[in-house]
């Protein structure tokens, strides 16, 4: 990781000293930023007994959440730093007391005017995977853990960010031809489901949202393993088709229950299997908190290859940053 994320971090978990007990912590994004938030706030309810809360950035100001105060840490992420929404939100967390740290790829814009602190992520292709914005992230998280609880544990989460590219780019090795035929077959369905649990549901809805209904114009819609059984499965056909993830952890079991109904009533379920992941690198108990960085790095392979045979690129807009809304 950067030096400069690593002083931006260390800054932040300084200030969280400094500001004394804390008793809440909300997550607050819009969009694909909401979804990068998700992991952090399954990662906190494991680990740690205050309470942790991930709010898209609006409601997060219409529901005026009684527990936020002088003792709660607000962490929000705008990629481009000027959601609205979300600058908003930073603004207002601020005003009632909280702690704010801004997760940010742009520098000087008006989320980081609204935080007390950003802590910085770098993007594009060549990135190495601890500088993007999931590795830096969980910079800041196994920090903050090891400060709240100093444990070993942290540690050693904190070192797997040092072999976390050489696992992302194997994966990436590995999955480029599987995707590449999953695409063909899929390029001309006009809707496609996502479907995940646990650690890997950000990720499963960011694809659904972002990936195919924005960048692709793909309906779609993210189910959670545990709620297809509850209403969703109903929508279950010959034709009908699934992306589907299964996990590592305890989920696992929501999951692989999903996968083997749907595999008996659609002829169109495609799995992403977190044990084909090659996390070898990675000690076995960090392995579930992981994996859902390695799955997005399948996923980002699904939608380039969904662009690349049907011949939209993924930055076409029609609404999103051309007219007012």
């Amino acid at each position: 990781m950067k030096d400069q994320f690593k002083q931006e971090i260390k800054t932040v978990i300084e200030a969280t000293q400094a500001k004394g007990d804390i008793d809440s912590i909300y997550l607050v994004a819009c969009g694909g930023s909401h979804a990068f938030l998700q992991p952090a706030e399954y990662v906190l309810t494991k680990e740690t007994t205050i309470p942790a809360t991930v709010l898209p950035s609006r409601e997060f100001i219409t529901r005026e959440p009684k527990a936020l105060g002088e003792h709660s840490l607000v962490v929000s992420c705008s990629h481009s730093g000027t959601t609205p929404e979300t600058v908003a939100a930073t603004k207002y967390a601020r005003e009632q007391g909280a702690l704010t740290v801004a997760f940010a790829f742009a520098d000087e814009s008006p989320l980081e005017e609204e935080a007390e602190y950003t802590i910085h992520y770098a993007w594009g292709p060549e990135t190495d995977a601890s500088d993007l914005n999931t590795g830096v992230l969980y910079g800041w998280l196994f920090a903050y853990l090891n400060v709240i609880n100093p444990s070993e544990k942290y540690d050693r989460a904190l070192k797997a960010l040092d072999v976390l590219n050489d696992v992302t780019t194997k994966t990436r090795e590995q999955y480029t031809p599987i995707i590449a035929k999953w695409a063909s077959e899929l390029k001309r369905e006009p809707l496609v489901y996502s479907v995940a649990s646990g650690i890997n549901a950000g990720q499963a809805y960011s694809f659904a949202i972002c990936w195919l209904q924005e960048m692709q114009w793909v309906n779609s819609a993210y189910i959670h393993s545990g709620e297809y059984f509850h209403g969703p499965f109903e929508i279950t056909d010959f034709d009908v088709p699934f992306i589907m993830c299964e996990g590592l952890g305890k989920a696992r079991a929501m999951d692989e229950r999903a996968v083997d109904f749907a595999k008996k009533h659609s002829d169109k379920v495609y799995v992403i299997d977190n044990k084909d992941f090659d996390m070898s690198l990675i000690d076995e108990d960090l392995q579930d908190y992981y994996s859902q960085i390695v799955s997005g790095v399948v996923y980002r392979l699904i939608a380039e290859s969904f662009a690349y045979e049907r011949g939209h690129s993924l930055d076409v807009r029609r609404y999103m940053w051309k007219l007012e809304y």
